[in-house]
């Protein structure tokens, strides 16, 4: 597939892009939370 042979190195692209994905999601998840408090700016 696409010339590359070997399953492994295929694995790891397939765990980069699904962490990237994972970590995109979360952080849509969480955009705003944690900001409830507002700051003074002191």
């Amino acid at each position: 597939m696409f010339g590359i042979p070997d399953p492994s190195i295929w694995i790891g692209y397939l765990l980069a892009l699904g962490f990237t994905l994972a970590c995109m999601g979360y952080g849509l998840l969480n955009w705003n939370n944690g900001m409830e408090e507002e700051q003074d700016g002191s």
